[in-house]
């Protein structure tokens, strides 16, 4: 009994290391779980299940100043159809796509006016199972090899070109207080930088650690 219960303790330990290296991973990696704050305006990139009133009438996406909503997480994963390997780092340059974990429907855009500024409107489209099409597509723009978790990047939409951002203005019921996100046309703007804050970095070792756990238990 003894034994079994020093074995049990060293995989648990060994389970809870492997975790905390995780979390202290310097990159983006496919299959991780984020937010996106907008550098300029300070605000996470936001979704829920609240569709546009004018333009597609797709699902709206803004920008929030809360930092607790869930509604502000997005999953990495490959774009098209492709898949990348879970733990892996997004390399810049790399398409990716982003799916909303609340809603499965993956940041989108397309050539429609925004509602508020008239610039380019952004939503989140696809099915329950995270499928959408080409208008998912960005391409991520930043300065070094690998998507590291404290440089700002930009997200380039593939289809029309334009930058993930924010406009400023403020939307009122029913999402009062919430930031119009928009597509910028101009790779200039100050309004197009986007950095990593909470979330859940996977790591390449954390799936050998739980095949361990398992295999031990």
């Amino acid at each position: 009994m003894r034994e079994h219960t020093i074995c049990f303790s060293f995989v648990i330990i060994l389970f809870w290391t492997n975790s905390v290296k995780a979390k202290g991973t310097q990159h983006v990696t496919c299959g991780s779980t984020l937010k996106l704050m907008n550098v300029d305006y300070k605000v996470r990139l936001h979704s829920h299940d609240i569709k546009y009133g004018s333009g597609s009438g797709q699902q709206s996406v803004t920008g929030t100043t809360a930092k607790e909503d869930g509604n502000s997480y997005w999953l990495v994963k490959a774009g098209t159809k492709k898949q990348c390997t879970r733990g892996t780092p997004i390399k810049c340059g790399d398409t990716i796509r982003l799916e909303h974990i609340a809603t499965k429907k993956n940041l989108h855009s397309h050539r429609v006016s925004s509602p508020l500024s008239g610039k380019q409107e952004i939503s989140a489209y696809g099915d329950n199972k995270g499928e959408g099409d080409n208008g998912d597509n960005w391409l991520l723009v930043c300065q070094t090899e690998f998507w590291k978790r404290d440089e700002s990047v930009m997200l380039n939409h593939v289809d029309t070109d334009t930058y993930l951002a924010v406009s400023g203005r403020v939307y009122g019921n029913p999402i009062t207080g919430q930031i119009e996100v928009i597509g910028e046309y101009s790779a200039w703007s100050p309004h197009i930088e986007w950095v990593t804050t909470e979330g859940v970095f996977i790591h390449p070792n954390d799936f050998k650690a739980q095949h361990h756990v398992h295999t031990e238990l």
